[in-house]
């Protein structure tokens, strides 16, 4: 009989790892308060569970899909951790917390593996995306998931074929914070430049079809570019949680004494995006913050 796979949080990204699961022949069995996601997950092949706790008593590995590293504390503190019990947590969140939960299921005589996701809900669908792994010393020293291993192999190549073992844990929610503001960036480049061009009075499809051809482009040109053109925002990351990692990266570099002043500028941009009621549609809406007359650098 197949795996019953667990899931704690079925937005864009818990929805495409459940999509992912079931696709691979797993049973899911997902929780999330609210209806139309669990609807979703039925709609999909999935069960649904009425409260977090069902899901770790009948799943022996537990995805964790939620929009903070605090929301995943409060969950691992309101249901009972059976030994052996493995928790993969694809929260992107403070690097500390994740050294906590870790901590908090080694004590429970469990298994905490962080599964950071580089990409979007889109591309975790598609197989796509890169998954980055932190796990205890000993087990990243091995490459090795812990006593469910070949299960949570399973489970992480369903999800994303492609993956790294960044370090211990810890590790991989500070690499993915890397990435992010590489990303981020990378799409505040893009609608600054489309912005630019269209104030020039070049036509913007046409100026994104130049620039694909040029040593100016990038993978964001294609995943986001006509978003931005079209000004079309159905969500594959919403703009508010990239705001959020910024955030989280603000703070980290201020722990570290890392300079990161475009991160700075770009916090101000998503800000004056979500101001303008984009938060939650699509991260390429950070174009809208150029499009609005009255935002301007530094404001």
């Amino acid at each position: 009989m197949p795996a019953n796979i667990g899931i704690v949080g079925l937005g864009l990204l818990g929805s495409a790892i459940a999509y992912r699961l079931l696709e691979a022949r797993f049973l899911v069995t997902g929780y999330d308060p609210l209806v139309q996601r669990s609807d979703a997950l039925i709609q999909l092949g999935g069960t649904v569970a009425t409260a977090p706790e069902p899901v770790f008593t009948q799943c022996s590995v537990v995805v964790l899909s939620l929009p903070t590293s605090e929301v995943v504390g409060k969950v691992l503190s309101s249901v009972a951790l059976a030994r052996g019990a493995v928790i993969i947590d694809t929260t992107t969140g403070d690097p500390r917390d994740a050294e906590k939960h870790a901590k908090t299921l080694r004590s429970a005589g469990g298994v905490y593996i962080e599964a950071n996701v580089a990409g979007s809900s889109v591309q975790i669908r598609n197989g796509e995306a890169v998954v980055l792994i932190g796990m205890d010393d000993s087990q990243a020293k091995n490459q090795h998931y812990g006593p469910n291993g070949d299960l949570v192999e399973s489970v992480l190549t369903a999800i994303a074929p492609r993956r790294f073992i960044i370090g211990p844990v810890g590790a991989a929610s500070r690499f993915k914070l890397v990435h992010n503001l590489l990303l981020g960036l990378h799409r505040a480049v893009l609608a600054e430049g489309l912005n630019f061009a269209e104030s020039l009075g070049f036509e913007p499809q046409t100026t994104l079809d130049v620039l694909r051809e040029t040593p100016a482009a990038s993978a964001v040109m294609a995943t986001k570019g006509n978003k931005m053109i079209a000004s079309e925002y159905a969500p594959q990351a919403t703009l508010s949680q990239h705001l959020k990692d910024v955030r989280l990266i603000l703070n980290l570099a201020d722990e570290i004494d890392a300079s990161v002043p475009l991160s700075a500028e770009h916090s101000r941009i998503l800000a004056r995006a979500e101001e303008l009621g984009w938060g939650g549609q699509d991260n390429s809406a950070v174009i809208e913050a150029y499009r609005n007359g009255k935002f301007s650098a530094g404001e």
